[in-house]
């Protein structure tokens, strides 16, 4: 059977102070995360631990400094891939020597279907 995609969330989540691209990821992938039920699941009979693909998506502007696997164990049930790459924004103030980081997260679900 060929996987398909069958829900793609988005999710936004930021760091107000400190400059950390990993909460700011974690909280966007949270943000898409309650955006979703994914009672096809219990409906179709998979086993959402073995049958159900999460690739997962973060961009922040210095993807580098994200933790992937903090990402990846955030999740709590499928194979789980995560990625990040170029995006989000970083709100630098000046007169605080502060960052704030702003990251977005595709999260894509895949189910072998025929």
């Amino acid at each position: 059977m060929a996987q398909k995609r069958v829900i793609l969330e988005l999710g936004t989540g930021n760091d107000l102070h400190g400059g950390d691209y990993t909460k700011a990821a974690l909280r966007a992938v949270q943000d898409a995360l309650h955006h979703s039920s994914l009672t096809m699941i219990r409906t179709l009979k998979v086993d959402p631990r073995t049958g159900m693909f999460v690739d997962v998506t973060i961009g922040v502007q210095q993807p580098d400094k994200v933790d992937l696997e903090k990402v990846r164990a955030s999740l709590p049930y499928g194979i789980v891939t995560v990625k990040a790459v170029k995006g989000g924004l970083d709100v630098p103030d000046p007169e605080g020597n502060d960052i704030a980081v702003i990251a977005s997260a595709a999260v894509a679900v895949r189910l072998e279907l025929p």
